[in-house]
């Protein structure tokens, strides 16, 4: 199983980037995907989750309204469209998949390697 992310990069406040998650060994869309983030010297934090099946998405309070999750099961690749940037948001984001969705980081067995964001004020 590999969950390949990309799509980060340096954008300014109020900007959008799309990272995305690529996976092979599995099948996105059997399992329940999460983006999680992590600033340096910040504990991992959870983002964004998706379910199997519905498609059920739920986000961080930082995330309502500015973040979407989404999956494109042709493709069995995730997204994070992420919409007006703040300075905050600047971490490494990391996809993650799971039999069960959750908001724990800790608790997902299949992670991406991380990308990184950066946001400029």
């Amino acid at each position: 199983v590999q969950l390949q992310a990309s799509g980060g990069g340096l954008v300014q406040a109020g900007g959008s980037l799309r990272p995305s998650c690529a996976a092979s060994g599995l099948t996105l869309s059997n399992y329940a995907e999460g983006w999680f983030r992590q600033a340096p010297g910040k504990e991992r934090e959870f983002v964004a989750a998706i379910n199997w099946g519905s498609g059920s998405t739920y986000y961080a309070d930082s995330a309502k309204g500015r973040f979407t999750i989404s999956r494109d099961n042709a493709k069995n690749i995730l997204y994070l469209q992420m919409n007006n940037l703040k300075p905050e948001d600047t971490a490494v984001y990391y996809c993650a998949a799971d039999r069960v969705i959750r908001t724990n980081a800790y608790e997902y067995e299949y992670w991406g390697q991380g990308t990184l964001v950066t946001v400029s004020s």
